[in-house]
């Protein structure tokens, strides 16, 4: 059905130059809100009327006449119907729609990808301080940013995973000075206390292994400790590749990997900063005020300009954040994609107007940045405040741990990046229709299980499903459900331009209820060899596709689950 789509958008494309020469609306279908008023809806006729000094109706009938002539819209389409002020709703052929199903069968997991495009993107995401355990917010930009990179490589562009350490300022100093005061024999509370200290527990692991001399990996690196409690510069390398290593731990258990690891102590011990400040200077872009180095951000649109090096010689966080992105882009990332927390949202503007004013080529509006807000974590009907681990804050090692991983990556993308959220951890261990991941990965296992039983007890031959005979699937559960599965390479492709990973599951969803609908509404090992057939094809397209959308996700399709006792 995507090959008859597509024809039926050029369709239209040649009845609105028909009708309306030199407009500029985009040929688009939309999907109507009830399936009675028809399977594809058009609305272009309210735009096109008032330049065309037209009633919406009239001109909906010119496009519906000019639409009429073309060979793609007699081949795929029932009928066409004008409704309301200027609808156009398109009834779709059996034919149409039954072609769902050839073309998932043969792509395959394929299905819904596009062809390498050439397109280096960079998503860099997660990017936490190495001061601590990750945590959920973590969780939720690493399911985010994990998923918008299985997006885009779905649209055929060459994505690049980075996570940017910061491993350099004033939260790393605290960290060394929190580890060399619980090496002392301090404790949070006690005098001598540092104000500022971190006073989670795992600070208290870090500084026992310290004194032990271990030996930490991290990624890129390995440090052995001296045990000196005065070595306050060893107790700083082992703190990062410490916590270091353990993030990596929680990352690995997520699913989650990354093609580079970028230190923010580089940009400094490289000269990257350096060079970034001298060139915005050169640029006549910044002014002495107060002992400090400003930049006229308001130039680009900014509420107020911006210091970059303070009175005492130290810069200011945007700084090198400008020589970081300045740095993504000499390295040949035309297009950026940064996922933060919606707290970094006032660096927005400071860092773009920094990339603006070094006159380095770089296209405004880069990098484009998902924000996302913070998560709030049910459990027992009240919200859990306190980490036994972190000791101030549920940990992404907590939630999988409670959850399962499935779960947890489901959850954190169920929702649109800047709306706030609420994980309900008890609703993630239901194993019912309440529960969303249950709800679509049961939708695979029951399809695994009629496949397997018609295999086993009619000797049927998943090989012979690609020559089913579709015209046999006519109901309207058929339908809806094939007409889903025809939506699947549209939503991709949107989802990826729009950076929505929610919207994947949203469609997930919307198709694991069509199936049950499905299943609820006809039997499939029916005495009619070739309806069983056929829908047995149905079926194995549904599956495929469900597998599909759950692997953008990073969420597993098991093959067998319970369902709750008592639940239908």
């Amino acid at each position: 059905m995507h090959q008859a789509q597509q024809a039926l958008l050029d369709a239209l494309r040649t009845a609105l130059a028909e009708v309306a020469p030199g407009n500029n609306i985009e040929a688009a279908f939309e999907s109507p809100r009830q399936a009675a008023h028809g399977d594809l809806a058009i609305t272009c006729a309210m735009p096109l009327a008032r330049p065309l000094k037209k009633n919406p109706r009239e001109v909906a009938q010119a496009l519906v006449d000019a639409l009429g002539r073309q060979s793609a819209v007699r081949r795929w389409v029932r009928a066409l119907e004008i409704a309301g002020p200027g609808f156009i709703n398109l009834r779709l052929s059996d034919a149409a729609k039954q072609a769902a199903v050839s073309e998932v069968l043969a792509a395959g997991e394929r299905y819904g990808m596009q062809a390498t495009n050439g397109q280096r993107v960079m998503v860099e995401f997660v990017s936490a301080n190495p001061t601590g355990p990750l945590h959920v917010g973590h969780g939720r930009n690493a399911a985010l940013g994990d998923t918008i990179c299985s997006l885009l490589q779905t649209q055929g562009c060459e994505v690049h995973r980075e996570f940017y350490y910061n491993d350099a300022g004033v939260q790393i100093a605290t960290l060394a000075a929190s580890t060399q005061a619980r090496l002392k024999g301090l404790k949070p509370g006690d005098d001598g206390w540092p104000e500022s200290a971190y006073n989670g527990e795992y600070i208290a692991d870090i500084a026992t292994d310290f004194a032990a001399k271990k030996t930490v990996h991290a990624d890129d690196r390995e440090f052995t400790a001296s045990g000196d409690p005065d070595d306050l510069d060893g107790i700083r390398q082992f703190a990062v590749a410490y916590l270091r290593h353990e993030q990596d731990l929680d990352l690995q258990a997520f699913g989650v990997r990354f093609d580079h690891y970028f230190l923010e102590s580089s940009l400094y011990t490289g000269g990257r900063v350096g060079t970034a400040v001298e060139r915005l200077v050169a640029s006549g872009k910044t002014f002495e005020e107060g002992g400090a180095l400003w930049l006229r951000t308001t130039e680009y649109g900014d509420d107020k300009d911006r210091v970059m090096r303070k009175s005492d010689g130290t810069f200011t966080y945007f700084v090198p954040d400008v020589a970081y992105h300045l740095a993504k882009f000499e390295r040949g990332f035309a297009k950026v994609i940064n996922v933060q927390g919606t707290d970094h949202h006032g660096t927005v503007a400071r860092v773009r107007a920094g990339l603006q004013a070094v006159a380095a080529g770089v296209p405004a509006g880069y990098p484009d940045y998902v924000l996302y807000k913070m998560i709030t974590v049910m459990k027992g009907g009240e919200e859990v405040k306190i980490s036994k681990r972190a000791g101030s804050y549920v940990t992404l090692r907590d939630l999988i741990d409670w959850t399962g991983r499935d779960a947890v990556r489901f959850f954190l993308v169920s929702r649109k990046a800047d709306t706030e959220f609420t994980f309900d951890v008890d609703l993630a261990l239901k194993a019912n229709d309440e529960n969303p991941v249950f709800y679509v990965q049961y939708a695979h296992a029951r399809i695994c299980s009629v496949l397997a039983q018609w295999a086993r007890d009619r000797g049927g031959d998943p090989g012979a499903l690609v020559s089913a005979d579709l015209s046999l699937l006519t109901s309207p559960a058929e339908a809806s459900l094939m007409l889903k599965l025809a939506e699947y390479p549209g939503m991709l492709a949107r989802a990826a331009a729009e950076l929505a990973p929610h919207d994947v599951a949203f469609y997930l969803r919307d198709l694991a209820s069509a199936f049950h609908t499905y299943y609820g509404a006809e039997r499939f090992l029916v005495d009619d060899a070739a309806l069983a057939r056929a829908r047995m094809a149905l079926l194995a397209a549904t599956r495929q596709v469900l597998r599909n959308a759950l692997a953008v996700l990073g969420v597993g399709a098991p093959e067998s689950m319970t369902r709750t006792a008592g639940d239908s």
